[in-house]
């Protein structure tokens, strides 16, 4: 008696898996701009160096 093997090498079994991979390429393409975004912005908020600058965070703060 002959056993199947789950991962076998049929037609079918390729072109679902190839049919996920593509669901789940789609989906991670809509995360480039946000995950892009983030990384601008993280970028931005971090040049502020210098100990006597004034903290954007806070309005009316005074020295």
């Amino acid at each position: 008696m002959a056993r199947v093997s789950v991962m076998d090498n049929s037609p079918e079994k390729r072109s679902e898996w190839r049919g996920i991979f593509y669901v789940q390429a789609r989906v991670a393409i809509l995360f480039v701009p946000v995950v892009a975004s983030l990384l601008i912005i993280a970028a931005l908020a971090g040049n502020d160096h210098s100990p006597d600058a004034l903290d954007r965070t806070v309005t009316g703060s005074v020295k």
